[in-house]
């Protein structure tokens, strides 16, 4: 007998960055801590923040974070589609875990016919084996320009026969016209398949915005779910990488020491990296952009790139390149992670212009390796040690680095569940210049540790509740939040009345 498929409910956006990851993932947390079989979908995500499935495939970071929270291992099926921006107009194109091209906006809506079809097969293939499925949009779901070739916001919530419950920022400001200027956007049968609305992100006395609520509630015709406080007291994992924008200098005198900075390249990817570093109490973390003096820094590092050659020449251009070289010659401590370790070698080749226009690019030289960018695309789950002790990451990287010379940084164990005895990286001959393609090496808290000791911060205490521990707590402590605040029994309902 063939099993009835689950039904959709579908969380979609008035805009960019409003929320909708984080309603998706409190709503699968609450769903999973009912007993219910609840899984996460995106078809198309488009972020260079992603991640690795225990199969070794790539997908959005942001649904591995909601797996996560649906006490689920992440599978490509969540996130059929992710596109990784390679500069304004084009990006690698990810199907099924795996990297399939580089491709032009147009030369994208031109598959998108059968992008699709391959995202549908991977929703029906989840409604099989879930008993209920949290679809979420992308950007807004009114870009009028965009609708005739949509994939993952109405057109989507149609396929799964989802109803739609829409959120806005009030943060962002406008939240009146972020909801009444959608909907006007969206033709009767759109609007009718928006079940209500939910406002994120509310500073304040909410009793004042009550009258608010009630206003756009007769305006629109639309059930308000409840409006969701601002939260800092937990901290959930970003997809987009406008939570990192526009960083500002920092004046040497209001350093809070000790103190980190990352350099926030214009390609950066994987930013959640430096999450563990965020909850470490006792340690300051900056993102910088304009290039400044870094003597004040305990440690400077450079992130992981979906552009490294053009990144490259952004911190030449920049000044940061002059900065970072006097700031490595007063002994200061450079780690960079993928990209960020290619960029301080000696140079990037890409011959068949993989990541732009080919060519070769020198690197800070800062360490003894060089890189040359080339297919297939590695994507492990990876263990390894450093001096002993374990920790565990992830590589997502096209093309090889080879030490000349130097010490390696990391021994390999394992690569996706495979024995291996390999190494990974490299470290300068003083230990101050390090260079690794592990993502998430910080989860691990010994690993986290050793590399406060090694950069000279040696009275911040590292809590052994990092890495998937420290984010269960957060899931549950969202869903806490989240259904204090919203009508989660009406969320719910929706679901029921959509069972096919």
């Amino acid at each position: 007998m063939t099993k009835q498929k689950a039904p959709c409910l579908a969380i979609l956006g008035t805009g960019s960055d409003v929320g909708k990851s984080v309603v998706t993932t409190a709503i699968c947390r609450i769903l999973a801590d009912q007993g219910i079989k609840v899984c996460p979908f995106k078809a198309q995500n488009m972020s260079n923040n992603s991640g690795v499935t225990p199969e070794g495939l790539e997908m959005g970071r942001a649904q591995i974070v909601q797996a996560e929270a649906a006490k689920l291992a992440p599978h490509v099926d969540m996130n059929p589609v992710l596109l990784k921006p390679t500069g304004e107009t084009g990006s690698q194109v990810v199907v099924l875990g795996k990297a399939v091209s580089n491709q032009t906006a147009r030369e994208y809506f031109q598959r998108k016919k059968e992008l699709f079809t391959v995202a549908c097969k991977s929703l029906d293939r989840l409604r099989r084996q879930y008993d209920a499925i949290i679809i979420e949009g992308a950007g807004s779901c009114a870009e009028v320009n965009l609708m005739p070739h949509d994939m993952v916001n109405l057109r989507m919530a149609e396929y799964a026969d989802a109803p739609v419950v829409l959120v806005a920022d009030i943060h962002k400001g406008g939240v009146f016209a972020q909801i009444v200027g959608t909907l006007e956007c969206l033709n009767q049968y759109q609007k009718d398949r928006i079940a209500g609305f939910l406002i994120n992100r509310f500073r304040g006395d909410i009793s004042l915005f009550q009258e608010g609520e009630q206003w756009i509630e007769q305006k629109t015709g639309k059930k308000s779910f409840g409006v969701l406080p601002w939260f800092s007291h937990f901290r959930i994992e970003a997809e987009d990488s406008v939570v990192i924008e526009r960083p500002v200098s920092i004046n040497p005198e209001n350093i809070k020491l000790p103190a980190v900075a990352i350099i926030r390249i214009p390609h950066i990817s994987n930013f959640t990296d430096f999450d563990p570093l965020f909850v470490t109490k006792g340690l300051s973390i900056y993102f910088l952009e304009k290039a400044q003096e870094l003597t004040p820094f305990s440690a400077v590092i450079i992130p992981g790139s979906k552009c490294t050659r053009d990144d490259l020449e952004w911190l030449a251009g920049t000044g940061w390149s002059d900065a970072i070289y006097r700031y490595f010659e007063t002994g200061g401590h450079v780690l960079g992670i993928c990209g960020g370790y290619q960029m301080l070698g000696q140079t990037v080749h890409d011959p068949e212009g993989l990541e732009g226009a080919p060519g070769s690019t020198r690197g800070l030289s800062l360490l003894p390796v060089e890189t040359l960018l080339a297919a297939p695309k590695t994507t492990t789950l990876t263990k390894f040690s450093w001096d002993g002790v374990s920790g565990t990451g992830y590589e997502i990287h096209m093309g090889r680095t080879e030490r000349h010379k130097g010490t390696p940084l990391f021994r390999v164990h394992e690569f996706n569940a495979i024995v291996q005895d390999e190494f990974d990286g490299c470290i300068s001959q003083n230990g101050k210049v390090m260079g690794t393609y592990m993502h998430g090496l910080f989860d691990s808290p010994d690993i986290l540790s050793k590399w406060l000791f090694q950069v000279g911060i040696k009275d911040v205490m590292v809590s052994e509740s990092h890495g998937f521990i420290a984010r269960n707590a957060q899931y549950d402590m969202l869903a806490e939040h989240f259904k204090k605040h919203i009508n989660t029994g009406d969320l719910i309902s929706l679901l029921k009345q959509n069972r096919p």
